[in-house]
Parts: structure tokens; sequence; C-alpha cells
């Protein structure tokens, strides 16, 4: 059995003609539907219960698509205007068009052909709309990420001098590049690290200075792309394990944070997440004030009262030195 993830974009176009399909056959049954639509039973049935919480903005009970199941037989009983043909207003129709613009310039999009022409058909309707005065550019550091990227076109590897947040260093390695890619809103070189001797990826922002080889790029076999269909960061069991109890001020951790566990005693939550390093656990949570109260681990506990300590140290020299000073200066 196939255990294979369906992209989004198929499910998108099989919702989109799902409501037309099913308005001209009231009453199907749903294993008749699944067979012409090339999907199993579960499939459609989970189409249909996101299908049923779909509609036009406003999103009240008149405006959400309806439909009735009667055991293995669905009709849609509220189209919400999906029969009639789409109609963009100009501000949509703008905002499809520098949407598809940003797409286009995005590093790794591997349907960038698909995108030109979808960007091409709605460039023809828009007419004189879409010469609209509007520019778009991908986030900063564009120099860096156009150098980088010819770097990994040419097919070398490459030395690099990269600032690890983690753990607040900077370190020079050798990788052998493998792709370009955005993950939430930031661009990554994917490569091998000869150095960690594995897959590793490099936010741009953070190569402080890179050099290209006169040797090729050879990831070995081992070299496994990252599935970051999750976001970049994605905790396991072998990453130390931080307990925090968090006010109403710092819960933002809780939505920002991939966290393990929350219990919600008021007024204050406790919160566990894993963190890639105690260093950066240690920065982080020494930035947060009073919301923020760190439970463990005792390791981490030790390292914020010893930069606490330290801290207060620093706060007491200057008062030293001044009860020292000749009177009158």
């Amino acid at each position: 059995m196939s255990t294979a993830r369906t992209p989004s974009g198929d499910r998108l176009g099989r919702l989109l003609n799902l409501v037309p399909y099913l308005l001209a056959r009231p009453g199907i049954l749903i294993s008749e539907a699944a067979a012409d639509l090339g999907v199993t039973g579960k499939q459609l049935r989970e189409d249909l219960e996101l299908l049923w919480v779909c509609g036009l903005p406003g999103y009240g009970p008149g405006d959400l698509i309806d439909m009735a199941i009667d055991g293995d037989h669905v009709t849609i009983s509220h189209d919400a205007g999906m029969s009639k043909p789409l109609r963009l207003n100009p501000d949509e129709a703008l905002a499809l068009v520098v949407a598809l613009r940003m797409l286009a310039e995005t590093p790794g999009i591997g349907t960038r052909d698909a995108i030109e022409r979808a960007l091409a058909k709605i460039e023809n309707a828009a007419g004189d709309l879409a010469d609209a005065p509007v520019t778009v550019r991908m986030p900063a550091n564009q120099k860096r990420l156009a150098e980088v990227r010819a770097a990994v076109e040419s097919g070398h590897a490459l030395r690099l001098t990269y600032y690890t947040s983690a753990r607040d260093e900077t370190t020079d390695r050798v990788v052998d590049p493998m792709r370009m890619l955005m993950v939430g809103g930031f661009n990554y070189l994917e490569a091998w690290c000869r150095r960690a001797e594995a897959t590793r990826l490099f936010r741009i922002d953070r190569i402080d200075a890179f050099a290209e080889l006169d040797e090729p790029s050879a990831p070995p076999v081992e070299a496994v792309p990252h599935d970051v269909t999750g976001g970049v960061f994605r905790p396991g069991p072998e990453l130390p394990l931080v307990t925090l109890r968090v006010g109403r001020g710092g819960r933002w951790i809780t939505e920002y944070y991939p966290v393990e566990q929350v219990v919600k005693d008021a007024p204050e939550w406790l919160v566990t997440m894993r963190v890639t390093d105690l260093g950066w656990a240690q920065r982080f949570l020494t930035g947060q004030g009073r919301d923020v109260t760190v439970i463990g681990p005792p390791e981490l506990l030790e390292r914020i009262r010893a930069q606490a300590a330290t801290a207060l140290d620093q706060y007491a020299a200057p008062q030293a030195l001044a009860a020292d000073a000749p009177a009158g200066r």
C-alpha cells in the first residue's frame, strides 16, 4: 500500500472540481464519485469534510458550502457561488499577480514553468492592472542570495564562514551543495557538511563569507534531503527537554515554537519544549523577564543563575569604583 502524501496542489484542484461535479450528480454514491475522481472513499470523505467548512468571506452559516450526506450518498445543497465562473475584482487580481511573481523569484521552486504560465494568464486577464507599479523583492540579503545561487548552479563545493545562532559561534566548513530552498520566509542552502558529516541547512543571511572551490560538489549517497514540510526545526527525543512556567505575557512561546505539552493552570501555564542547544535556551530565556520561569533541567537553571550572578557583579563594580574615587571628582 502506498503511503505517499497527496500534494496540496492536487487536492486543491480536486476540491475546486468537486462542487460542480456533485451539483450535476445529486445523490451520487460516494464510492462512485471516488472512482470517477481517482481517489479512495476515505480520501473523498475527508475532502467533503474540508469542503463543508469552505465558502465565501464572512464564513457565516449562509456563506459556507453545505451538503447532505445520507449514508453512502452525497448531495450539494448550497454551492456558495462555486458553480459560477470565477471573477476577480481589481484588488484580488493584483494580489494574485504579486503572489505569483514572488513565487517565481523563490529559489528551490520546482514548478516554475507552471507558475509562469499561470502568471501570464492572470496578467493577460488583468490587462493594464497587471502593469501597476508594484515591485516584488524577496527578503533582505539579495546580493548574497544571488551569489550563493550562482555558486550552487556551478556545481562546485563551497567553503563557508557560517554563524550558528544556537551555539552563538562562527565556524569555517566545506560543504557540497545540494539545493536552494525557502522555508518559513527564510532562504536556505541545503548541503552535505564535511565537518559534521551530515546534511545541513544553512540560512543564507547567516553565511558571513563563502568561496567557490575548484573541486566539484559531490554529496555522498547518505546525503538525504530534509523533509521541511513541517518546518526546519524537527524536535526529537534526543534533544534537551526544557520545562517552563509562563505567565500571560509569555504564552506567545507556545504559538511561535514547537512545544511538547502545555498544562493550562491559570494564571500560569506549564510548558515543556525541546531545544537544539541549552546555550540557545539560556540566551533566549534570560531575555523573557518575569513572564517566564525556568523549572528545568538543572543544568539550564545553573547556567542562568551563573549568568545572573555575573550580571549583578558588573552592576556592583561601578559603585565600588565610585566609592573609592577621591572627593570632589
